[in-house]
Formats: C-alpha cells, sequence, structure tokens
C-alpha cells in the first residue's frame, strides 16, 4: 500500500519504540558501533518504489549502509508469512542488499 513518507516515519518511529525482547538484545550490540566499529540503524524505511510521493517500503530490523547488509530477526510471525518474507527479500536482494535472517528458537 502506497503511503506518504510523513505516515512511514510514524510508522518506523512506533517500530522502534516497539522491539520485541530478541530486537531488543541485538540492538544493544550494534547500537553506537558497538560491533567492530559498523553503524546499523534500527527500523530504517528502505523504500523500493515511488509514485508521485506515494512510497511503497520495507522497514527491517537492521540495516547497515556500509555492508548493504539488513538483518531480521524472525519471530514466530514469520512461521505464517513464508511467501511474503520470500518477496520481500527477493525485492531486497535485487537492490544489492543482502539479508541475514536470525531464528528465534522456540
Amino acid at each position: 500500500m502506497p503511503m506518504q513518507y510523513q505516515e512511514i516515519l510514524k510508522i518506523v518511529r512506533r517500530l522502534r519504540r516497539n522491539q520485541t525482547t530478541a530486537e531488543k538484545k541485538l540492538w544493544q550490540i550494534l547500537r553506537a558501533r558497538r560491533l567492530n566499529g559498523i553503524k546499523f540503524l534500527r527500523q530504517h524505511p528502505i523504500l523500493y518504489e515511488n509514485y508521485f510521493n506515494d512510497y511503497f517500503f520495507f522497514a527491517p530490523d537492521f540495516y547497515c549502509a556500509k555492508y548493504k547488509l539488513v538483518i531480521e530477526e524472525d519471530g514466530k510471525i514469520h512461521e505464517y508469512q513464508k511467501e511474503r518474507d520470500k518477496w520481500r527479500e527477493l525485492i531486497l536482494k535485487d537492490r544489492g542488499l543482502k539479508v541475514l535472517r536470525i531464528k528465534k528458537k522456540s
């Protein structure tokens, strides 16, 4: 569903405030360049289409621009959206991004 950029910002801010426990733990490792000095962003919007100021986007859990790396923390919900995740991953890879999925143990 296309959105205006201001709407996207509201969504990603809400996602940042409502991280899962696993995301919070990983963020403590990645934030402030704590992992080998590499800069990561959390819930950073990646735009993949734009039609007259309407944007289609993904907000991966973590993103590193330098290495074009997306890290996804896969919880239980991902068991039910495998096709959506595949489609999303194809779009990200098509834009030159690598996707690392970390599956949460049950």
